[in-house]
């Protein structure tokens, strides 16, 4: 299969579960994809987020050897916000190794502040803070002001609603 010209074919979710199925556990292939995803043209890369977010669900092993590109990518100016929620969406449900704490914690305090960020991704950005103060008690209170302050200004539904799950398990 030629994962660029798939991905470029259709935009579905249907198409995106195809791609996924077809790399499944294959790291060779999972590659092509995760060079797509990191280095191609904004159409393919915007394509290729979904795609690689269904592989992680499935094989989060694979996502191992690209998670210093993937951080790294996120924080890239005009990068497609598909790109952003679905590296944090990865992120949010794998063990981040500690090399990529200081990196990841940065880019999810930044996107939670940015009042032009996406709900999705302000929404998976407060779940990988959870994750991390875990890790990192110090941040607990940052992160909650952050949400109070969310909670007091934001309108929309999903975004009060992750903020208040993320403050009753802080």
């Amino acid at each position: 299969m030629d994962i660029r010209k798939e991905l470029l074919a259709e935009h579905s979710r249907a198409q995106a579960l195809r791609i996924s199925a077809w790399i499944g556990a294959d790291a060779t292939r999972f590659a092509k994809l995760m060079k797509l995803f990191l280095e191609d043209e904004y159409r393919v890369v915007q394509r290729s987020a979904l795609v690689v977010s269904y592989v992680a669900d499935s094989h989060p092993e694979l996502m191992t050897p690209h998670l210093t590109a993937m951080v790294d990518r996120m924080n890239t100016p005009g990068l497609p916000v598909a790109v952003k929620r679905n590296v944090l969406r990865v992120l949010e449900q794998l063990s981040i190794p500690e090399e990529l704490h200081g990196p990841v914690m940065n880019a999810s305090f930044a996107f939670l502040e940015d009042p032009q960020q996406t709900i999705a991704v302000k929404a998976f950005a407060m779940t990988v803070l959870a994750n991390l103060s875990k890790t990192y008690p110090e941040i607990k209170n940052e992160i909650k002001l952050i949400l109070d302050d969310l909670l007091e200004h934001e309108p929309a539904p999903a975004i009060r609603s992750r903020a208040k799950k993320v403050l009753a398990a802080l």
